[in-house]
């Protein structure tokens, strides 16, 4: 179910900024927890699925032989643009675990925008198909009474 979702365009990324939110979130709290950072990966492998959890594969096999965090994730598929830069910050600055934090909320606020967006732009849908079916409801429950009606004259 998870991987049909994930091929709808503006759902597939939604759900892949989701995981990689967690994914961060967790990251972070674990690093600043004293978790090495390989150890860290691993363990919030779990978070991802199907393509993401290989890159995250990938990029525990490159941090291990010497690459950067920040390009290990982002040659693999597991960071925005923006991500990308902030962890390159963090791993500058020694501060990687709070960073990763960082970039879980920023991607949790993006995901409540357009959550927010959304539900702004469905609701009105939705009432509009409920008016409809009670609309449709109504009518058919008076036919027969109009039909009644008619044949008594």
């Amino acid at each position: 179910m998870l991987d049909l979702l994930t091929k709808i365009p503006a759902i597939g990324s939604r759900l892949r900024l989701y995981q990689l939110a967690r994914f961060y979130g967790t990251v972070g709290m674990l690093l600043r927890g004293g978790i090495p950072l390989v150890s860290a990966m691993g363990m919030a492998s779990g978070l991802l699925q199907g393509a993401l959890r290989q890159g995250l594969e990938r990029a525990i096999q490159n941090v291990k032989e010497g690459q950067q965090v920040s390009q290990a994730l982002e040659v693999n598929g597991l960071a925005t643009e923006i991500s990308a830069r902030l962890v390159l910050v963090g791993e500058r600055s020694g501060n990687l675990g709070e960073i990763m934090e960082r970039v879980a909320s920023f991607h949790d606020q993006e995901l409540a925008t357009w959550v927010e967006w959304f539900s702004k732009l469905f609701e009105p849908a939705l009432m509009i198909l409920m008016g409809l079916t009670v609309g449709a409801i109504v009518v058919l429950m008076y036919l027969p009474i109009f039909e009644l009606a008619e044949n008594i004259r």
